[in-house]
């Protein structure tokens, strides 16, 4: 992600830190459970791209120990002060931009991440060219376009507005680069980038208290935008959060394609 005017879901909001406590809560089983898969253990050389958050940094440099290395990189890494002591190493850097922080990896990892680079090829490019022969690549992204629905069941009008303001949402992500049929591709891009073994799965939540609470503090970082590009008004957005608040309505995210793959 190149840092600019335009990146809608900055991380020095006020909003992001919760967002990642609810990606934590949505995402982390799945992402550990394909960690441990590939091995990740004492002495392990790793890199997370886009880290944001510090659970899947936490995690990883309690798997590699004093022996091991975590390289932690983001284009904003206000978020991980906290973790920035051995064995992990903060960096700021830009994937799509950006020669690797090194080379030699045994994994490279990064979620939800390139569905929102502009240069998603070279940013492949360089998380493969950063990995050590037989190192792992797990990406793990979002593919909206798959299921683009915040409520799966349109019933009444709560959830009609629920979806057009998601469907606000999605107009705005494409508008600045975002792929949002990323997800479903990345079994074909990791085969076609050389890496072996190629697997991949899905993961799709569809109710919980994590994905109401991503949706409110999502539409809160968001909301300027969508009112200034005329796609929702300040009403709207009122009736929304209050009706999420409620509780009544069963919101579910897109889904979460994870791939993985050996390099040669």
């Amino acid at each position: 992600m190149t840092q600019d005017d335009g990146y809608l879901l900055d991380n020095q909001q006020t909003e992001a830190a919760e967002r990642f406590d609810a990606f934590t809560a949505l995402f982390d089983p799945t992402t550990f459970r394909h960690l441990e898969g590939l091995g990740v253990g004492p002495g392990w050389r790793c890199w997370e791209v886009g880290a944001g958050g510090t659970s899947v940094v936490s995690w990883l440099a309690e798997k590699v120990g004093s022996t091991g290395k975590v390289v932690a990189t983001d284009i904003d890494t206000s978020q991980l002060a906290e973790v920035a002591r051995p064995p992990v190493e903060v960096r700021v850097h830009d994937v799509g931009a950006q020669e690797p922080p090194g080379e030699g990896f045994d994994l490279v990892h990064a979620r939800l991440v390139l569905v929102h680079v502009p240069d998603r090829e070279q940013a492949l490019r360089s998380m493969v060219k950063a990995l050590r022969p037989g190192g792992r690549l797990l990406i793990e992204d979002a593919d909206p376009a798959l299921q683009p629905l915040l409520c799966p069941e349109e019933h009444g009008p709560e959830q009609q507005l629920a979806n057009r303001l998601r469907h606000g949402f999605r107009k705005l992500l494409a508008d600045r680069g975002a792929d949002l049929a990323y997800g479903r591709k990345l079994p074909r891009l990791l085969r076609e980038a050389g890496l072996r073994q190629v697997e991949a799965d899905a993961y799709f939540p569809v109710a919980s208290p994590a994905c109401t609470a991503l949706e409110s503090a999502t539409v809160r970082q968001i909301r300027d935008r969508l009112v200034t590009a005329g796609l929702a008004t300040d009403e709207d957005i009122d009736r929304h959060l209050a009706n999420v608040a409620a509780g009544g309505m069963d919101l579910a995210t897109a889904p979460m394609i994870s791939a993985w793959g050996r390099k040669a």
